[in-house]
Parts: structure tokens; sequence; C-alpha cells
């Protein structure tokens, strides 16, 4: 499944929208018992929630956008199918999310890409259910400093902590991930899915018990004066940057 809105694949409410919607398709699809997620856009796997959709908004389409995002991680966080990144690009904030969603995670071995939940250095706060996601998959220490930092780690850092589980030359991530793919679908899928569903259920309990409440805290932050401020620099600090 390649990722594809270009420039950088920014997740706006349309495009989660489509991705929930072919997501779902091979969940009910009983031949496809895997998926490999990766991106069409070069240097980039995807750049995050897409800020446009928190800026100058009505309260109404900022929770149509949040329960949208919601829905992806669901999704993704409790697919019965083996979910796979390859990681072909920087992937920050929600795309690092994404990522993490997966059950195993193979980066591109370059430098100049980044991987990581920034969402401090916007100054806007990841939702206990990012932190969780990430305690989950590198520990509670390191994601406590991650998170106030807003850290964006390099492959080898990402590695290291834990947060992906393979790097590998660029040219080489699609056959590693199908190599990769091979050995998950080895196990038999019911006891897989009912380990992993283990795993991962009393994260995924924790938000479908709060979803309401999620959604109207995130409205009520991210409409504040302050928050959009920062937001609007943060926007014009892009604008200068590609100028």
């Amino acid at each position: 499944m390649t990722l594809q809105n270009p420039p950088v694949n920014s997740l706006s409410l349309d495009f989660l929208t489509e991705f929930c919607s072919a997501l779902e398709k091979l969940e009910m699809d009983k031949s496809c018992r895997g998926v490999i997620l990766t991106s069409g856009q070069p240097k980039v796997f995807s750049a995050g929630l897409d800020i446009m959709e928190m800026y100058g908004k009505s309260p109404e389409r900022c929770g149509e956008f949040w329960r949208a995002v919601q829905e992806m991680w669901l999704k993704l966080y409790s697919s019965n199918m083996v979910i796979i990144a390859a990681i072909n690009g920087s992937s920050p904030a929600g795309g690092c999310l994404m990522s993490m969603t997966c059950d195993y995670r193979i980066m591109a071995d370059n430098p100049r890409y980044s991987i990581g939940l920034n969402e401090t250095q916007l100054g806007i706060v990841a939702p206990f259910w990012f932190k969780e996601t990430m305690v989950n998959t590198v520990g509670h220490r390191t994601t406590e400093i991650a998170l106030q930092l807003g850290q964006l780690y390099s492959p080898t850092e990402a590695l290291d902590i834990g947060l992906v589980d393979k790097l590998v030359p660029e040219d080489q991530i699609i056959a590693t991930a199908t190599q990769t793919m091979t050995k998950w679908l080895a196990v038999p899928d019911h006891a897989r899915q009912i380990t992993k569903s283990m795993m991962r259920k009393p994260t995924i309990d924790k938000l479908m018990s709060k979803r309401e409440p999620d959604i109207q805290n995130f409205v009520s932050f991210i409409t504040k004066d302050p928050i959009q401020k920062s937001l609007g620099l943060y926007l014009s600090m892009l604008k200068k940057r590609k100028s």
C-alpha cells in the first residue's frame, strides 16, 4: 500500500478517510493476510497531520478531523493483518504514529531522514494514545524524554531505542519488507492475531472508552488563541523555508 498525497503525504481529512476505507477493504478480503505500508513520495514517509486541518478551522471541522485521526490509528493498531512499515523517508509526528501502529518497522538507512513525535516543538501536545503507543514501543523513560523534547531521531538512533526494528539501504527496503512478511505469515494467523490483540487491547480499549472526551479535548486545545498563533508562526516559517 503506497501513500500518495503529494508533496509530503500529510494526513488531511480527505486522505485519512480514503486511507481508512482502503484498509477496511483489505481487512475484509480474506485472501489478504498482510500489508506493506510505504510512501510514493521521495524523501518522506509521511510528514504527519496536516496543519492546515488545524489552523483557522471551525470547532466542528476540527472535531471531524480528529475523529478521522482516531479511526486511522484504531484500524491500523487493531488490524488482523500483518502490517509492515517500509519507512523510505522522514516520518515525524503523525507519520511516526502511523509507523508505530505497524507490527514491524524497516527504515531506509539514510542519515538525512528522521522519525519521532515532535509535537512539543510546534507548541502542541501528543495525546495520551500517541504517548501510550510510544511507551508500548520504546518504554516509559525513553518516551518521557522523547515527548518532552519533541525529539526527532536519525535512523541509527531510532534503531538504538527500538523505534524501528531494522535499517537497510533504501533500494532494498521493499525486498526486505517482503522477506520479513514471509516470516510473519509463516505463523498460524489465529495464534498471531490473538497474541497481537492481547498485547494491544488495553490501549485500544482506553481510547474506545474515551473517544468523545478525547475529541473535545483536542478541539478545545487546538482552537485556543495561543495555539493557533504558534501554528500560524510555524506555517509562515515553512513558507519562508520554501521560498
